[in-house]
């Protein structure tokens, strides 16, 4: 059976058409920048790549881009909308309600619209995905999977708050962690790499518009930088991360910021486009390296971050076999990479600088000679998770 996936992240969707149960991509593409300047839709089937630069305001649009490349005479990969037999989607908070992949009904979707607040840079896509695809895939099962499963194994100590424990009881408050399709993927593919002996520890470094850490002891989640929802933990495209909660209450109090003001301010208008004024890493990069001297300051501040949650998670892990470095800007930017791994002697990592520069497809070792930790990068691959579930889920 064929089974689109839909990965809507918060200014682009990932998409791949893949014959299950081999598991071969049929087709693959991006939409990106959506929302910005010279938003983008790339297509790629049988070895050629399609490009096209066009305004695409928002993910509705956006996705019905993807279905016209589907279904183009020439180029696509399907007759019929009925030949996708399964959509599967990727929503980032499943809330306390959802632990594992579950088929779409009206009830699902009314609970996803109900964890908006939580976040809401991605539920709201990620439910227009799925509306979307109802729309053009009307025979198509439509399946959900959530970003928060894979943290279901982060033990109480540190998914608690430390707030009265009737707001957990009753009213669900926790840390849920985030990209969890992502971080489930890409460390069981080190563990495959490595063998599961030398993979007992490793910190998954997830780093895209948005961005996360997890440590990972013996294949499981066992702590993580997003919490309740994904706003905290590190720098981001538009996310402040960390910030001491009295800057919310000072907002409010003396700044005369509403509530509704706060929460856009702290997830749409800061993180990196807050320092900097850009929200893509490749144009941070670019001013950086002719000298803005706001964009080098919001790269520092960046990679000292990760830096800290790697101190803490070897502190959590209690030793550190391996680190990954995935998403669009772990897997694409050596400048990154180089700046979260200098000066990490102590911890057992050392980078080859010769390595981190080589560009692949494939899983690869980026630490020195003698380096006590494994580095690697490693692409991730959502989609390929997202339709392993689903096909599973349909064919129990």
């Amino acid at each position: 059976m064929q089974v689109l996936v839909i990965n809507s992240g918060s200014s682009s969707i990932k998409f791949q058409v893949i014959q299950m149960p081999s598991g071969n991509v049929v087709c693959s593409g991006l939409v990106e920048r959506i929302g910005l300047s010279d938003s983008k839709i790339v297509y790629k089937v049988a070895g050629s790549k399609y490009e096209k630069t066009t305004d695409i305001p928002n993910h509705k649009l956006g996705l019905e881009l993807v279905a016209n490349y589907l279904l183009d005479a020439k180029i696509g990969v399907i007759t019929s909308t009925d030949d996708i037999k399964a959509v599967g989607h990727r929503v980032v908070h499943g809330g306390s309600k959802f632990s594992k992949t579950v088929e779409v009904n009206d009830q699902v979707k009314q609970e996803i619209k109900e964890l908006f607040d939580l976040a809401p840079l991605h539920n709201p896509a990620n439910l227009e995905g799925i509306q979307v695809a109802e729309e053009i895939f009307k025979s198509a099962k439509q399946v959900v999977v959530f970003d928060t499963a894979f943290h279901q194994t982060i033990p109480v100590e540190a998914y608690k708050y430390a707030i009265p424990g009737e707001f957990l009881d009753k009213h669900k408050i926790r840390l849920y962690g985030f990209h969890g399709t992502s971080h489930k993927y890409v460390t069981e593919q080190a563990r495959e790499y490595l063998g599961a002996e030398n993979s007992k520890k490793i910190i998954s470094i997830h780093l895209g518009n948005g961005c996360s850490m997890t440590a990972v002891k013996n294949g499981e989640s066992i702590d993580h930088s997003l919490g309740f929802a994904p706003m905290n933990g590190l720098i981001m495209g538009t996310r402040c991360g960390d910030i001491d909660p009295s800057v919310v209450f000072y907002l409010v109090k003396n700044l005369g910021y509403s509530i509704e003001e706060a929460n856009d301010l702290l997830n749409k208008k800061s993180g990196m486009l807050g320092l900097t004024g850009y929200s893509d890493n490749r144009d941070i990069q670019a001013k950086a390296d002719n000298g803005d001297k706001s964009c080098q300051e919001a790269l520092l501040m960046n990679a000292y971050r990760i830096k800290k949650f790697i101190g803490a998670y070897v502190a959590a892990l209690n030793g550190l076999d391996a680190v990954i470095f995935t998403a669009g800007i772990g897997e694409n930017s050596s400048e990154t990479r180089a700046m979260a791994c200098q000066d990490m002697d102590f911890f057992g990592m050392k980078l080859d600088y010769s390595k981190n520069e080589i560009r692949s497809d494939n899983i690869r070792e980026i630490q020195a000679e003698g380096s006590r930790v494994k580095i690697l990068v490693i692409p991730t691959n959502e989609e390929a998770e997202i339709a392993k579930q689903a096909f599973e889920l349909l064919h129990l």
